[in-house]
């Protein structure tokens, strides 16, 4: 083992509406040669790419990468849904980890088409067919509401029935999130938005309204990840590196358990968070800052409880006492989230990567959280794979 990896350099590119980006192969590119930057590094460094994507062709990932160089070096093209850009870091962070490199590259791309997220195959089998059988046996099914926000608001549906949690309490989290994001100049949505005007939006499923749903958007972020030894041999600062981090995918629980909240994937979540902080020796309360997957402010709700933030049955009290803003526990979505920064699905794990950086580097300008030791990374993806990564200083 060569020890905990390193993030010698990050890079994003602002996340635009589909159709006023450039094209994938120009934001992929921009996000390499940002990061390769970042981190003083030339591509001719790189030992192994990983380049995450959701809709695009075979071998988009090669496209990308030679734009900034071509090497002959392996370049693996990944897809895990939303969860696909962390997954492509997870894969560079295991190589380097494991000694099989010294410096391998993450980035994530996507060129999206407006409106809700769908199949591009209707002549096969979904991949998705369990979760929607699960879906379809708990819920009623909506004609005119987007497929995702069913999924994520039954879930929010079903906590604010066991608990609840009322409908001002999920719009409150897409206020905070546009707070957030009026100090991140890489967001797509920086206007502020009050309860009520989040409430008055149209209806989607369950609790959920549009303004509690990320927006379709274009975008890449890539990472560069080295050993320690790699760093020291090239003089790089390095300072930040993947302290833990774990994959799960989901168990029978997800199609036996009779609940949406599994469905989304809490138990998976829940999991992959419980083996970082184990793997870490650390617990939740020794976070600063995190960026979770809030692709629905159900979502977000969810995730406080299922990442150790707040115990069960706790959430809406942690977001009236304003715990996940600053000047409380655990500054979460600095960046705007998903809800105001976009969801480009193949660049969203790596964009997360970089606000975490940002934030442990103290590079976060005006989003900055004080004193940032820790900071935690959540991506999910139905399908399904959950990615938590937690940060540290080196």
């Amino acid at each position: 083992m060569a020890g905990r990896a390193r993030v010698a350099g990050v890079g994003m590119v602002p996340f635009k509406k589909p159709g006023a980006s450039d094209g994938y192969q120009e934001m992929g590119e921009a996000a390499i040669r940002a990061a390769l930057e970042d981190a003083g590094l030339p591509y001719s460094a790189v030992q192994q790419v990983y380049a995450g994507y959701v809709y695009g062709d075979s071998t988009c990932g090669q496209a990308v990468a030679y734009r900034a160089g071509t090497t002959g070096v392996p370049i693996v093209n990944v897809n895990n849904n939303c969860s696909t850009g962390s997954t492509a870091l997870f894969l560079a962070r295991q190589a380097v980890e494991a000694g099989v490199v010294e410096c391998a590259l993450a980035v994530g791309f996507e060129e999206m088409r407006p409106g809700a997220l769908g199949s591009s195959f209707a002549d096969r089998a979904n991949p998705m067919v369990r979760h929607l059988e699960a879906m379809t046996g708990l819920q009623e099914y909506s004609a005119s509401a987007p497929v995702a926000a069913q999924f994520f608001g039954g879930a929010g549906q079903e906590y604010a029935d066991k608990y609840g949690a009322r409908p001002e309490t999920f719009a409150k989290i897409s206020v905070k999130a546009r707070r957030h994001a009026a100090n991140n100049p890489l967001a797509l949505f920086r206007d502020p938005v009050t309860v009520d005007q989040v409430l008055a939006s149209p209806h989607l499923y369950g609790p959920i309204t549009r303004l509690q749903s990320c927006p379709p958007t274009c975008g890449a972020a890539a990472a560069v990840i080295v050993s320690p030894e790699f760093a020291r041999k090239h003089g790089l600062e390095a300072p930040v590196e993947i302290v833990a981090q774990a994959m799960t995918t989901d168990t029978s629980a997800t199609f036996e358990a009779k609940s949406m909240m599994q469905v989304v994937g809490y138990d998976m979540s829940k999991e992959a968070a419980r083996e970082v902080y184990e793997k870490a020796g650390i617990g939740p309360s020794e976070v600063q800052v995190a960026e979770l997957h809030d692709c629905f402010t159900a979502n977000e709700l969810l995730l406080y409880e299922a990442l150790g933030f707040t115990p069960e049955a706790t959430a809406e009290k942690f977001i009236n006492d304003e715990d996940n803003t600053y000047g409380g526990k655990i500054v979460t979505n600095p960046s705007g989230g998903l809800l105001s920064k976009g969801h480009p699905l193949g660049a969203t794990g790596l964009a997360q990567c970089a606000e975490l950086v940002w934030q442990l580097r103290g590079q976060a300008d005006r989003r900055q959280v004080d004193d940032v030791r820790f900071a935690l990374q959540h991506n999910i993806g139905l399908g399904g794979a959950a990615v938590v990564t937690l940060y540290g200083r080196a």
